[in-house]
């Protein structure tokens, strides 16, 4: 059974090479996990511009596996398997990771693997917590998606259960941190002036959340556009725009419907564990609220550590090392990115 896994993720702006070891009991080990960000790169523009991305993936690939092998003491030739982000994500990004994972893969004579980017937010977690208990039920919080997912097999059976209808809510956060003149990406400079603002002074509309709704389906296009309307008329009225209360009760709003339908949605299903993952996964009001409220339901709840809720290439690697330890069949050297790839699709 193969031993050491490089995992590759390019399907945004950060390139990611890790290193794990699959141990015979089945636990991963994580052993390198580096980065390469472009994200000042897209900053003036406010988001990610894909050519920008592409071009900061070819010129970083390289130097990001060196360090990934020179942080583990190890060699290529150590490498057992090769996992790496198939999909979704941004087309050209995903090309340039592919294309760099079959190479390797045809150099060092090893099986590849490529899989799927969501489920390797919730994989990563085994490499902080242990095995995840099935099944689980996952709340994967990023900027380009918020679904809720019902795990049964890491490896293999992942089912949607809600999803956005809009925007992401890492989305979202990008767009009232513009309207606020915050930096980009929106998430972590709302959560630092949030904790100097008032979380009830202004009441936005929690979407989504009506009778007649999706239970477990999440909208947060209508909550940005309430905070541009009240930002605007604040404005006309000549008066200054209390960034910090605005924060916090944005992100109120935000924390209250994603812990609400995620516990609802556990203790529906008669589910006792919830992992919540992805980039907003890193949010300070989010996981003090989701504690709070899984505590009071008796529901397990576990969170990476910020490094690993965000783009990286441990992530891929913990996935390709589950996919190993249950004997799922390698990808074919042929294989081709897919932008669309859904989350059902484990490994392709």
């Amino acid at each position: 059974m193969p031993r050491i896994i490089m995992g590759v993720e390019s399907s945004c702006d950060e390139t990611g090479v890790g290193l794990v070891r699959l141990h015979d009991d089945g636990t991963v080990e994580l052993l390198a996990d580096e980065v390469a960000s472009s994200v000042d790169q897209h900053a003036r523009f406010g988001g990610v511009v894909p050519e920008v991305a592409s071009r900061a993936h070819l010129e970083a690939m390289v130097p990001t596996v060196r360090r990934a092998f020179d942080a583990a003491n190890l060699t290529l030739s150590d490498v057992d398997a090769i996992a790496v982000t198939a999909g979704p994500g941004l087309a050209g990004a995903l090309l340039v990771g592919v294309s760099a994972a079959k190479a390797y893969a045809a150099a060092l004579d090893v099986p590849l693997y490529g899989v799927n980017h969501l489920a390797g937010h919730i994989a990563v977690d085994t490499l902080q917590h242990g095995p995840l208990p099935t099944p689980s039920l996952a709340l994967l919080v990023s900027g380009g998606h918020t679904q809720l997912l019902r795990i049964d097999d890491i490896a293999g059976k992942i089912t949607e259960i809600g999803s956005t209808v809009d925007d992401a809510a890492g989305e979202a956060y990008d767009k009232v941190a513009r309207v606020l003149e915050l930096p980009y990406p929106g998430g972590p400079p709302i959560d630092k002036a949030a904790k100097e603002g008032n979380p009830k002074a202004i009441a936005f509309p929690r979407g989504m959340t009506g009778p007649r709704d999706p239970a477990f389906d999440f909208s947060f296009s209508g909550l940005k556009t309430a905070v541009a309307r009240w930002v605007e008329g604040a404005q006309a009225r000549g008066e200054d725009i209390p960034v910090a209360d605005v924060a916090a009760s944005f992100q109120e709003a935000v924390a209250d419907v994603l812990t609400a339908k995620a516990v609802r949605a556990a203790t529906e299903s008669g589910i006792g564990t919830l992992v919540i993952s992805g980039g907003v996964a890193a949010n300070s009001r989010l996981s003090a609220l989701a504690a709070q409220r899984c505590a009071e339901a008796g529901i397990e709840l576990r969170v990476p550590r910020p490094r690993l809720c965000t783009d990286n290439g441990a992530m891929i690697a913990a996935l390709g090392a589950h996919l190993v330890a249950a004997g799922v069949a390698p990808s074919p050297l042929d294989l081709s990115a897919d932008p669309a790839l859904p989350v059902s699709t484990v490994c392709v």
